[in-house]
Protein backbone atom coordinates (compact mmCIF):
# COMPACT_ATOMS: atom_id res chain seq x y z
CA UNK A 1 0.00 0.00 0.00
CA UNK A 2 1.81 3.55 -0.91
CA UNK A 3 0.77 7.09 -0.21
CA UNK A 4 -0.76 8.73 -3.87
CA UNK A 5 -3.88 11.29 -5.04
CA UNK A 6 -6.20 13.13 -2.99
CA UNK A 7 -6.80 11.01 0.13
CA UNK A 8 -3.60 9.73 0.60
CA UNK A 9 -3.67 5.95 -0.28
CA UNK A 10 -3.87 4.24 -3.61
CA UNK A 11 -4.10 0.53 -3.83
CA UNK A 12 -2.54 -1.62 -6.75
CA UNK A 13 -4.06 -4.71 -8.24
CA UNK A 14 -3.68 -7.09 -10.85
CA UNK A 15 -6.23 -8.19 -12.91
CA UNK A 16 -6.77 -12.04 -13.12
CA UNK A 17 -5.61 -13.16 -16.55
CA UNK A 18 -3.20 -10.50 -17.04
CA UNK A 19 0.35 -11.44 -18.06
CA UNK A 20 3.28 -10.49 -15.37
CA UNK A 21 5.82 -8.73 -16.55
CA UNK A 22 9.72 -9.34 -15.50
CA UNK A 23 11.90 -6.26 -15.28
CA UNK A 24 15.33 -7.03 -14.46
CA UNK A 25 18.23 -4.66 -12.86
CA UNK A 26 21.43 -5.43 -11.93
CA UNK A 27 21.65 -7.13 -8.29
CA UNK A 28 17.57 -7.85 -8.74
CA UNK A 29 15.25 -10.46 -9.96
CA UNK A 30 11.52 -9.63 -10.08
CA UNK A 31 8.81 -11.68 -10.87
CA UNK A 32 5.72 -13.71 -9.50
CA UNK A 33 6.11 -16.09 -6.45
CA UNK A 34 7.09 -19.14 -8.30
CA UNK A 35 10.13 -17.00 -9.47
CA UNK A 36 13.63 -18.88 -9.71
CA UNK A 37 15.27 -18.15 -6.22
CA UNK A 38 17.41 -14.91 -6.50
CA UNK A 39 20.63 -15.83 -6.69
CA UNK A 40 21.88 -12.90 -4.28
CA UNK A 41 19.21 -13.19 -1.39
CA UNK A 42 18.12 -16.37 -1.86
CA UNK A 43 15.00 -16.42 -1.52
CA UNK A 44 12.87 -19.33 -2.16
CA UNK A 45 8.93 -19.83 -2.92
CA UNK A 46 8.19 -21.48 0.52
CA UNK A 47 9.63 -17.98 1.70
CA UNK A 48 7.99 -16.25 -0.68
CA UNK A 49 4.65 -17.79 0.11
CA UNK A 50 5.04 -17.17 4.00
CA UNK A 51 6.48 -13.36 3.48
CA UNK A 52 3.67 -12.65 1.04
CA UNK A 53 0.65 -13.92 3.88
CA UNK A 54 2.57 -12.12 6.98
CA UNK A 55 1.95 -8.80 5.34
CA UNK A 56 -1.21 -9.32 4.21
CA UNK A 57 -1.98 -10.27 7.54
CA UNK A 58 -0.19 -7.07 8.60
CA UNK A 59 -2.12 -4.76 6.17
CA UNK A 60 -5.40 -6.05 7.57
CA UNK A 61 -4.70 -5.23 11.30
CA UNK A 62 -3.46 -2.03 9.47
CA UNK A 63 -6.47 -1.13 7.53
CA UNK A 64 -8.27 -2.03 11.03
CA UNK A 65 -6.77 0.70 12.73
CA UNK A 66 -5.70 2.97 10.13
CA UNK A 67 -8.64 5.80 9.37
CA UNK A 68 -8.83 7.52 6.29
CA UNK A 69 -10.05 10.91 6.82
CA UNK A 70 -12.33 12.06 3.48
CA UNK A 71 -12.11 15.82 3.14
CA UNK A 72 -15.82 16.98 3.52
CA UNK A 73 -16.83 20.04 1.18
CA UNK A 74 -19.45 22.69 2.69
CA UNK A 75 -20.46 24.77 -0.42
CA UNK A 76 -19.16 27.12 -1.89
CA UNK A 77 -17.86 30.83 -0.36
CA UNK A 78 -21.45 32.97 -0.01
CA UNK A 79 -19.48 35.88 1.83
CA UNK A 80 -16.46 38.27 1.05
CA UNK A 81 -14.19 39.16 3.55
CA UNK A 82 -14.42 43.01 2.37
CA UNK A 83 -17.60 44.93 0.69
CA UNK A 84 -17.39 46.20 -2.57
CA UNK A 85 -18.79 48.90 -2.05
CA UNK A 86 -18.45 50.97 1.52
CA UNK A 87 -22.20 52.17 3.43
CA UNK A 88 -22.50 53.37 6.79
CA UNK A 89 -25.28 51.29 8.45
CA UNK A 90 -26.28 53.87 10.88
CA UNK A 91 -29.36 55.82 12.31
CA UNK A 92 -27.37 58.89 11.35
CA UNK A 93 -26.70 57.89 7.56
CA UNK A 94 -30.15 57.36 7.19
CA UNK A 95 -30.96 60.87 8.34
CA UNK A 96 -28.76 62.30 6.03
CA UNK A 97 -29.73 60.56 3.02
CA UNK A 98 -33.09 61.33 4.38
CA UNK A 99 -31.93 65.28 4.26
CA UNK A 100 -30.30 64.80 1.12
CA UNK A 101 -33.44 63.54 -1.19
CA UNK A 102 -35.93 65.31 1.08
CA UNK A 103 -33.95 68.69 0.31
CA UNK A 104 -32.95 68.16 -3.77
CA UNK A 105 -34.15 70.38 -6.25
CA UNK A 106 -34.02 70.24 -10.09
CA UNK A 107 -31.03 72.25 -11.36
CA UNK A 108 -33.70 73.59 -14.23
CA UNK A 109 -35.45 76.28 -12.95
CA UNK A 110 -38.77 75.69 -15.29
CA UNK A 111 -38.66 71.69 -13.40
CA UNK A 112 -40.82 71.97 -9.86
CA UNK A 113 -40.21 67.49 -9.50
CA UNK A 114 -37.91 64.91 -10.72
CA UNK A 115 -39.89 62.70 -12.56
CA UNK A 116 -38.75 59.20 -12.99
CA UNK A 117 -40.24 55.94 -14.44
CA UNK A 118 -40.09 52.64 -13.17
CA UNK A 119 -40.06 49.84 -16.04
CA UNK A 120 -39.73 46.48 -15.50
CA UNK A 121 -41.17 42.65 -15.76
CA UNK A 122 -44.54 41.45 -13.84
CA UNK A 123 -44.25 41.51 -9.93
CA UNK A 124 -40.83 42.59 -10.16
CA UNK A 125 -41.00 44.99 -7.88
CA UNK A 126 -41.59 47.98 -8.89
CA UNK A 127 -44.58 49.34 -6.83
CA UNK A 128 -43.05 47.82 -3.51
CA UNK A 129 -40.34 50.21 -4.27
CA UNK A 130 -42.50 53.16 -4.47
CA UNK A 131 -44.56 52.38 -0.99
CA UNK A 132 -41.44 51.23 0.10
CA UNK A 133 -39.36 54.76 -0.17
CA UNK A 134 -43.04 56.61 1.09
CA UNK A 135 -43.15 53.94 3.96
CA UNK A 136 -39.71 55.28 5.18
CA UNK A 137 -40.10 58.75 5.08
CA UNK A 138 -43.62 58.59 6.63
CA UNK A 139 -42.14 56.51 9.58
CA UNK A 140 -44.47 53.50 9.38
CA UNK A 141 -44.64 50.68 6.47
CA UNK A 142 -47.28 50.71 4.27
CA UNK A 143 -48.17 49.25 1.32
CA UNK A 144 -49.96 50.42 -2.04
CA UNK A 145 -51.89 48.31 -4.22
CA UNK A 146 -49.93 46.86 -7.19
CA UNK A 147 -50.09 48.63 -10.49
CA UNK A 148 -48.65 45.63 -13.06
CA UNK A 149 -50.32 42.59 -12.71
CA UNK A 150 -50.43 39.44 -15.33
CA UNK A 151 -54.16 39.19 -15.55
CA UNK A 152 -54.90 43.27 -16.33
CA UNK A 153 -55.60 44.26 -20.11
CA UNK A 154 -55.36 47.93 -19.49
CA UNK A 155 -54.18 50.19 -16.81
CA UNK A 156 -54.18 53.66 -15.62
CA UNK A 157 -50.80 56.25 -15.87
CA UNK A 158 -50.27 56.91 -12.16
CA UNK A 159 -47.57 59.41 -10.61
CA UNK A 160 -46.90 59.30 -6.78
CA UNK A 161 -45.12 62.15 -5.60
CA UNK A 162 -42.67 60.96 -2.09
CA UNK A 163 -44.38 63.13 0.31
CA UNK A 164 -41.71 64.47 2.90
CA UNK A 165 -42.48 63.60 7.25
CA UNK A 166 -44.81 65.37 8.72
CA UNK A 167 -44.12 68.92 8.84
CA UNK A 168 -42.25 69.17 5.90
CA UNK A 169 -42.36 70.50 2.58
CA UNK A 170 -43.14 67.51 0.05
CA UNK A 171 -39.62 66.25 -1.69
CA UNK A 172 -39.01 66.86 -5.17
CA UNK A 173 -39.60 63.75 -6.41
CA UNK A 174 -42.17 61.83 -8.12
CA UNK A 175 -41.89 58.04 -9.55
CA UNK A 176 -43.93 56.54 -12.10
CA UNK A 177 -45.79 53.07 -11.80
CA UNK A 178 -46.11 51.14 -14.95
CA UNK A 179 -47.66 48.11 -16.26
CA UNK A 180 -45.50 45.10 -16.17
CA UNK A 181 -43.20 44.38 -19.28
CA UNK A 182 -43.47 41.24 -21.30
CA UNK A 183 -41.15 39.06 -23.33
CA UNK A 184 -40.83 39.75 -26.82
CA UNK A 185 -43.95 41.60 -27.90
CA UNK A 186 -43.49 43.77 -24.88
CA UNK A 187 -47.19 42.52 -23.62
CA UNK A 188 -48.94 45.45 -21.42
CA UNK A 189 -46.96 48.89 -22.14
CA UNK A 190 -45.55 48.91 -26.30
CA UNK A 191 -42.60 50.52 -26.71
CA UNK A 192 -44.85 53.32 -28.29
CA UNK A 193 -46.39 54.09 -25.82
CA UNK A 194 -43.03 54.00 -23.43
CA UNK A 195 -41.56 56.16 -25.36
CA UNK A 196 -44.71 58.72 -25.45
CA UNK A 197 -44.52 58.61 -21.30
CA UNK A 198 -41.49 59.42 -21.71
CA UNK A 199 -41.37 62.34 -24.34
CA UNK A 200 -44.24 63.77 -21.94
CA UNK A 201 -47.20 63.43 -24.05
CA UNK A 202 -49.46 61.15 -21.81
CA UNK A 203 -51.50 63.39 -19.27
CA UNK A 204 -51.93 61.92 -16.08
CA UNK A 205 -54.78 59.38 -15.30
CA UNK A 206 -54.90 58.36 -18.79
CA UNK A 207 -56.13 54.65 -19.52
CA UNK A 208 -53.67 52.80 -21.28
CA UNK A 209 -54.89 50.02 -24.05
CA UNK A 210 -53.26 47.85 -26.38
CA UNK A 211 -55.80 48.03 -28.86
CA UNK A 212 -55.41 52.16 -28.59
CA UNK A 213 -52.20 53.53 -28.38
CA UNK A 214 -51.37 57.35 -27.68
CA UNK A 215 -51.58 59.57 -30.22
CA UNK A 216 -52.76 63.28 -30.81
CA UNK A 217 -56.80 61.95 -30.39
CA UNK A 218 -55.91 60.86 -27.37
CA UNK A 219 -58.13 62.69 -24.52
CA UNK A 220 -55.47 65.19 -22.94
CA UNK A 221 -52.69 64.83 -25.23
CA UNK A 222 -49.84 66.92 -24.92
CA UNK A 223 -48.81 68.14 -28.09
CA UNK A 224 -46.12 70.39 -26.84
CA UNK A 225 -44.94 68.90 -23.63
CA UNK A 226 -42.45 71.00 -21.39
CA UNK A 227 -39.69 69.92 -19.51
CA UNK A 228 -41.29 69.23 -16.30
CA UNK A 229 -44.01 67.27 -18.52
CA UNK A 230 -41.03 64.52 -19.52
CA UNK A 231 -39.15 61.70 -17.63
CA UNK A 232 -36.13 62.77 -16.54
CA UNK A 233 -34.54 59.14 -15.38
CA UNK A 234 -35.71 55.80 -16.24
CA UNK A 235 -35.38 52.86 -13.79
CA UNK A 236 -35.48 49.30 -14.76
CA UNK A 237 -36.57 46.84 -12.12
CA UNK A 238 -35.58 43.59 -12.22
CA UNK A 239 -36.07 40.89 -9.26
CA UNK A 240 -32.80 39.30 -7.98
CA UNK A 241 -34.49 35.47 -7.46
CA UNK A 242 -35.71 35.47 -10.99
CA UNK A 243 -32.78 36.70 -12.95
CA UNK A 244 -31.78 33.44 -14.58
CA UNK A 245 -35.15 32.45 -14.83
CA UNK A 246 -36.07 35.47 -16.95
CA UNK A 247 -37.46 34.43 -20.92
CA UNK A 248 -34.57 35.02 -23.25
CA UNK A 249 -37.21 37.67 -25.16
CA UNK A 250 -36.38 39.98 -21.97
CA UNK A 251 -32.82 40.96 -23.15
CA UNK A 252 -34.25 42.07 -26.87
CA UNK A 253 -36.87 43.56 -25.16
CA UNK A 254 -34.48 45.91 -22.70
CA UNK A 255 -31.90 46.52 -25.43
CA UNK A 256 -34.46 47.83 -27.56
CA UNK A 257 -35.76 50.20 -24.96
CA UNK A 258 -32.52 51.21 -23.77
CA UNK A 259 -31.51 51.89 -27.73
CA UNK A 260 -34.87 53.97 -28.29
CA UNK A 261 -34.22 55.76 -24.26
CA UNK A 262 -31.01 56.75 -24.61
CA UNK A 263 -31.66 58.54 -27.73
CA UNK A 264 -34.08 60.45 -26.09
CA UNK A 265 -31.24 62.07 -23.77
CA UNK A 266 -32.72 60.42 -20.96
CA UNK A 267 -30.65 57.97 -18.69
CA UNK A 268 -30.87 54.82 -16.85
CA UNK A 269 -30.15 53.35 -14.00
CA UNK A 270 -31.55 49.32 -12.68
CA UNK A 271 -32.66 48.17 -9.19
CA UNK A 272 -32.11 44.81 -8.15
CA UNK A 273 -35.17 43.82 -5.91
CA UNK A 274 -35.73 40.76 -3.85
CA UNK A 275 -31.94 40.23 -2.48
CA UNK A 276 -33.09 38.81 1.00
CA UNK A 277 -34.37 35.92 -1.44
CA UNK A 278 -30.59 35.04 -2.88
CA UNK A 279 -29.09 35.17 -0.17
CA UNK A 280 -30.08 34.20 3.92
CA UNK A 281 -26.71 36.28 5.45
CA UNK A 282 -28.18 39.11 3.55
CA UNK A 283 -31.92 38.16 4.46
CA UNK A 284 -30.98 38.28 8.50
CA UNK A 285 -28.88 41.37 8.01
CA UNK A 286 -28.92 43.52 4.79
CA UNK A 287 -25.51 45.50 6.27
CA UNK A 288 -24.14 42.36 4.39
CA UNK A 289 -25.35 42.58 1.38
CA UNK A 290 -22.39 44.71 0.04
CA UNK A 291 -20.68 41.38 0.93
CA UNK A 292 -22.93 38.49 -0.33
CA UNK A 293 -21.00 36.58 -3.04
CA UNK A 294 -24.86 35.55 -4.44
CA UNK A 295 -25.88 39.37 -4.37
CA UNK A 296 -22.86 40.31 -6.31
CA UNK A 297 -22.87 37.57 -8.57
CA UNK A 298 -26.73 38.31 -9.39
CA UNK A 299 -25.60 41.67 -10.16
CA UNK A 300 -23.57 40.50 -12.85
CA UNK A 301 -26.27 38.52 -14.66
CA UNK A 302 -28.68 41.49 -14.28
CA UNK A 303 -26.05 43.95 -16.18
CA UNK A 304 -25.80 41.31 -18.81
CA UNK A 305 -29.58 41.22 -18.87
CA UNK A 306 -29.84 44.84 -19.05
CA UNK A 307 -26.98 45.41 -20.99
CA UNK A 308 -25.61 47.99 -18.46
CA UNK A 309 -22.66 47.83 -16.28
CA UNK A 310 -23.18 47.32 -12.71
CA UNK A 311 -22.18 50.63 -11.84
CA UNK A 312 -25.53 51.56 -12.82
CA UNK A 313 -27.07 49.04 -10.73
CA UNK A 314 -27.84 49.25 -7.05
CA UNK A 315 -29.87 46.50 -5.01
CA UNK A 316 -32.49 47.14 -2.76
CA UNK A 317 -34.63 45.37 -0.11
CA UNK A 318 -38.31 46.56 -0.33
CA UNK A 319 -40.98 46.00 2.95
CA UNK A 320 -43.39 43.16 1.82
CA UNK A 321 -44.23 41.72 4.72
CA UNK A 322 -42.74 43.47 7.53
CA UNK A 323 -44.56 45.87 10.45
CA UNK A 324 -41.87 47.78 11.31
CA UNK A 325 -39.08 49.89 9.89
CA UNK A 326 -35.51 48.74 9.57
CA UNK A 327 -32.26 51.35 9.50
CA UNK A 328 -30.18 48.96 6.97
CA UNK A 329 -33.23 48.54 4.70
CA UNK A 330 -33.68 52.55 4.95
CA UNK A 331 -30.30 53.44 3.88
CA UNK A 332 -29.78 50.52 1.22
CA UNK A 333 -33.57 52.35 -0.11
CA UNK A 334 -31.77 55.78 -0.05
CA UNK A 335 -28.91 55.09 -1.12
CA UNK A 336 -30.95 54.16 -4.63
CA UNK A 337 -33.01 57.08 -4.37
CA UNK A 338 -29.96 59.43 -4.24
CA UNK A 339 -28.46 57.16 -7.57
CA UNK A 340 -31.21 58.02 -9.00
CA UNK A 341 -31.29 62.09 -8.51
CA UNK A 342 -27.65 61.68 -9.66
CA UNK A 343 -28.53 60.43 -12.98
CA UNK A 344 -31.71 63.01 -12.93
CA UNK A 345 -29.15 65.53 -12.80
CA UNK A 346 -26.82 64.83 -15.77
CA UNK A 347 -30.30 64.36 -17.44
CA UNK A 348 -30.54 68.68 -16.35
CA UNK A 349 -27.07 69.67 -17.12
CA UNK A 350 -27.45 67.82 -20.54
CA UNK A 351 -30.84 69.92 -20.96
CA UNK A 352 -29.50 73.26 -19.88
CA UNK A 353 -26.57 74.02 -21.91
CA UNK A 354 -29.18 73.57 -25.29
CA UNK A 355 -31.54 76.44 -23.32
CA UNK A 356 -28.14 78.84 -23.14
CA UNK A 357 -26.62 78.74 -26.46
CA UNK A 358 -27.75 81.88 -28.33
CA UNK A 359 -29.59 81.21 -31.26
CA UNK A 360 -27.82 82.24 -35.12
CA UNK A 361 -29.66 84.90 -36.33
Amino acid sequence: MEKSGIFGYGFSTTLPGATSTTTSAPGFCLGPPEAAPSPFFGVTSNSLNKLSKLTNDSTKEEKKERVVEIPTFTGLQSKLECAWRDVQWTEEQKKNLMKTVSSYKPSCKDVLHARVLLLGPVRSGKSSFISSVQSLFNGRVTNRAMVGSSLNTSFTKKSFAIRAQKGEDSTRLVLCDSMGLGDGDMTGLTLHDILSVIKGHVPEGHKFSPDQPVGTETPGYVKKPSVGDKIHCVAFVVDASKITSYNKGFSSTFKLLREHISELGVHQVALLTHIDQICQETAKDISLVYKSLRVQEAMNKAGALLGMSTSYIVPVKNYSSELDLDVNADVLLLSAVDHILQYVDLFFQDYLPQQTVPMLR
